[in-house]
């Protein structure tokens, strides 16, 4: 455990030399509070306050437990360039510890914003935090805030810092373009980017390519019936034509995903999308790698909402939202390695209600 707490006074501390409670131990013990549910600083100096004893028996309390001021403040001043690295190197450290090999599947990459932590008179444009999600592991590699709400600049600098030799890469229409393109290529990574009309050229390319190849395309149908409803997809993939290839760098093959959606009521909806990809892949492969990314929604996002409550976090001032968005991925990161089959919320319910529980949570990351 100190080999990670020591991971977490690497970062600068950003207040007066005579701050009493050093960097790594309040980020720690906002860590541990958030593990077992608080969602504020306010309810994480409560936390400690209550579990003064045990937390003492991880780290140095000579002054008791800090007030919500000195971790409201902290948050605030703290540079999140730092905490984003220190989360990397965490995760790194973690993954190793538990011999975790490097990412190796689909690796998704989505911005998720942070509703209420807009400054004042700013509703309009809250902070984006975007995440880089490995999918296999169900585990976020990488944090970032996307400065001034522009996620493309936020993805290129994390894709920059991780190993992404043989993942395939995935994101939506807004990260189909030549820079991130080039990014993965670089990396040794193969892409899957959503396609809209967004990129005018290359979404008519690939329309015009469909239209041409008809029912010579080869595909793949699937149907699942589930709640009263029915979805029926059909995944298809041709090669890339050579004026589609000169728009995005390693461009190989397009991609096309059908879906029809039957519901309840009897109703039906239908979509069509393309994917730019570069590496033809076999069409059940495709549906495969467009639904891995989907779990970016449904397997991080959706828990810290739901569980974390980050929708309603209410933390607005300076730097507080996005490093606290940071202590919450890494919360829900460890949460999610412990081997309990049980949820992430009846984890953090044990964690809360059970001190031995609680010790196990870190224990396991040795």
């Amino acid at each position: 455990m100190q080999s990670f707490i020591s991971i977490l006074r690497d970062v600068r501390d950003p207040r007066d030399i005579n701050a009493r409670h050093p960097v790594g131990t309040v980020l720690f013990l906002t860590l541990a509070a958030t593990l077992c549910g608080a969602k504020s600083c306010v309810q994480v100096a409560d936390f400690v306050e209550a579990r003064e004893e045990e937390l003492c028996a991880i780290v140095e309390l000579p002054y008791g437990p800090p007030s919500h001021d000195t971790f409201s403040r902290l948050f605030r001043l703290l540079d999140p360039s730092e905490l984003a690295k220190t989360f990397t190197a965490f995760m790194t450290a973690l993954r190793a510890e538990l011999g975790l090999a490097p990412a190796q599947g689909v690796v998704a990459i989505d911005g998720k914003s942070l509703r209420r932590g807009y400054e004042k008179g700013r509703a309009f444009l809250p902070p984006l935090m975007v995440s880089v999600w490995d999918s296999q592991t169900r585990l976020a590699m990488a944090q970032a805030r996307a400065p001034g709400g522009n996620e493309v600049a936020a993805t290129l600098a994390l894709l920059g810092g991780l190993v992404l030799k043989g993942c395939t890469v995935t994101g939506d229409a807004l990260h189909c373009h030549p820079a991130m393109a080039e990014a993965v290529v670089k990396a040794q990574a193969d892409y899957a980017l959503g396609l809209k009309a967004n990129n005018g050229p290359l979404y008519a390319a690939a329309e015009r390519a469909f239209a041409e190849a008809g029912a010579d395309a080869p595909s793949l149908a699937t149907e699942e019936k589930a709640h009263g409803r029915i979805e029926r997809r059909r995944a298809s993939v041709l090669p890339a034509p050579a004026a589609a290839r000169a728009l995005l760098p390693g461009l190989k093959a397009l991609g096309r995903i059908e879906a029809e959606r039957i519901g309840a009521n009897r109703k039906s909806s239908t979509a069509t999308r393309y994917v730019a990809l570069s590496r033809k892949l076999a069409p059940a492969k495709l549906a495969e790698v467009v639904r891995a990314h989907w779990s970016i929604e449904n397997q991080l996002h959706w828990i810290l909402d739901v569980v974390f409550d980050e929708d309603d976090a209410r933390t607005r001032k300076d730097y507080g939202p996005e490093n606290l968005a940071v202590i919450r991925r890494l919360a829900q990161n460890i949460l999610r390695m412990h081997p309990s089959n049980a949820s992430i919320s009846s984890k953090m319910r044990r964690a809360m209600w059970s001190k031995d529980f609680f010790f196990e949570v870190f224990a396991h990351m040795r």
